[in-house]
């Protein structure tokens, strides 16, 4: 294994080293309090501190307006598919759904047990390789509101506008690109995000919810996934992912230290720019994803020979590049790179892509063996 590792799981994924650096330094004494972040009280004076801190920059950083409040929450982006429903839906008992993968899927059929669902859109028909246009959006006036899901994860595709949906309020699971780009929130009425690709170790789920949507829950809805109740308790009705949103905290000052979301999205162009640029010109490795929504965090690809593709894997982790392998529905490879990857992560991996390739057309012109130019150049003597 190589000395310097560069991690492109889609989650959970890379931190700060940074943010771990400090977390390290103060895992068993959080400024001289005698006690670490995992073990102290959440309604101690010391962790409501981080708590108020923490809420206070992603309020900066997101430029949240007071028409919503921001809450900490537990059970990953897959609860917010019952919870939005739960609250949300009652008003007319009906909502949109754009399906433009797998879990704007598994939310649209999550939703579909508590009310009439309406399919707005779906990029099925070609496997998730495109995001329809906003003149093939299916809105439906009377619909409660209407759920897409910002960046897919699995099959690498990205909305790069926001939907025009009208009265009906928006609600975007942003848990692949939150903290990427600048968001107008006031665009939304509900913004979730599990915390393990961009934000912060898996524990802590962030909701920024438009205020005057709360408080409409449907009345069998249990008390921890209404978000009148979350609001109510400032996010601690129950005891909440301390760590995770202590976490969260070094992770948003690191991106204040570095840019800003300014900074993080110039960073996501330059790391995705480098590998969507050699992808374009390789005769090995392509990208399947229509190239006006492909995602800038997710990228899968793919060689169109599975032996070589596992090739491919196996080495990219014995060069330091680990969990490269694509998700099991769709195969191939995959970079996830998010807001902690460094430039050089995605540098290393196109020099080492480009190198495989190399050896792959090497093996071809020798006749498909596996001689090296070594050998060739002995067979000659």
């Amino acid at each position: 294994m190589a000395n310097t590792i560069y991690n492109f799981s889609a989650g959970p994924s890379v931190l700060p080293k940074d943010a771990l650096a400090t977390a390290g330094a103060e895992i068993l004494n959080y400024k001289d309090s005698g006690q670490s972040v995992m073990e102290m009280s959440h309604r101690s004076a010391v962790f409501v501190e981080i708590f108020e801190e923490t809420k206070s920059t992603l309020i900066n950083l997101l430029n949240v307006p007071d028409t919503h409040e921001v809450l900490f929450l537990q059970g990953g982006a897959t609860t917010q598919f019952a919870a939005v429903p739960l609250n949300l839906i009652g008003r007319t008992g009906v909502a949109d759904y754009a399906v433009t993968g797998n879990f704007s899927g598994l939310a649209y059929k999550e939703a579909a047990k508590f009310g009439t669902i309406n399919l707005a859109a779906s990029s099925e028909n070609t496997n998730f390789t495109y995001i329809p246009k906003q003149n093939e959006l299916n809105v439906d006036p009377n619909a409660s509101y209407f759920h897409y899901c910002a960046n897919n994860t699995i099959y690498g595709s990205e909305w790069k506008y926001i939907p025009v949906t009208g009265d009906v309020p928006l609600v975007a699971d942003m848990s692949s690109n939150i903290l990427t780009q600048e968001v107008n929130v006031s665009r939304y009425g509900v913004i979730y995000a599990g915390a393990q690709k961009n934000m912060a170790p898996a524990g802590v789920t962030l909701v920024i919810v438009r205020k005057d949507l709360a408080g409409s829950a449907l009345p069998y809805t249990p008390v921890m996934l209404d978000y009148a109740a979350q609001i109510k308790g400032d996010s601690m009705h129950n005891t909440p992912p301390c760590w995770a949103i202590y976490m969260l905290g070094l992770v948003l000052k690191w991106i204040e230290a570095n840019g800003g979301i300014a900074g993080m999205e110039q960073l996501k162009r330059e790391r995705s720019g480098l590998l969507y640029d050699y992808l374009d010109n390789s005769d090995l490795f392509s990208n399947p994803v229509n190239p006006k929504d492909r995602s800038f965090m997710n990228i899968p690809f793919i060689t169109g020979d599975a032996a070589i593709d596992a090739d491919f894997i196996k080495s990219a982790e014995a060069h330091g590049l680990v969990n490269i392998a694509g998700h099991r529905k769709v195969g191939g490879m995959r970079a996830s790179m998010y807001n902690a990857m460094p430039v050089e992560g995605a540098q290393e991996l196109v020099t080492f892509m480009k190198d495989f390739e190399s050896k792959q057309k090497t093996t071809v012109a020798v006749g498909g063996t596996a001689e090296t130019d070594e050998n060739e150049s002995s067979a000659k003597l």
